[in-house]
């Protein structure tokens, strides 16, 4: 597989730690005038991001984050995600499809619709993980996967 692709985009000062992960959500009114907004806004919404490196310590001033904004290295996270188990095989290319399920009160939920997938997305199943957590309220089969777009 090939390796992730990785971006430098601007991060919090508080935010900016290796390791952490956050979903990018997109601008806010107050990106609008900002000279960094480029840089700062070229994710894309609702995917889900690791922090691999720090780029140098200069901070930038931003009307969101008090101590300002630095530069940060991103990739793209993998994603664990509940699917059907007939269709769980390591290597395998998809296009991900979340399950058909409409009881958001259960507790895998999450874990069947998972934050920074989105229906259509062509993925690879990169590792069966195991076992769903608990039996699913409508009667899917289910193992966890761990999912790379």
């Amino acid at each position: 597989m090939a390796e992730p692709t990785t971006q430098i985009t601007l991060i919090g000062t508080k935010l900016a730690t290796i390791g952490m992960e956050f979903i990018f959500n997109g601008p806010t009114p107050e990106c609008e005038s900002c000279k960094l907004r480029n840089t700062c806004m070229n994710l894309e919404p609702g995917r889900r991001y690791r922090i691999l490196g720090i780029k140098g310590e200069l901070v930038h001033d931003c009307p969101l984050h008090e101590e300002g904004v630095r530069a940060v290295e991103v990739t793209e996270s993998p994603t664990i995600a509940a699917m059907d188990a007939r269709k769980s095989f390591a290597g395998s290319k998809i296009i991900y499809e979340p399950i058909d399920c409409d009881v958001t009160d259960c507790r895998m939920y999450d874990i069947c619709h998972p934050a920074g997938l989105k229906r259509g997305d062509r993925c690879t199943i990169v590792e069966v993980v195991g076992e769903a957590p608990e039996e699913c309220a409508k009667g899917y089969t289910l193992k966890l996967v761990e999912l790379r777009r």
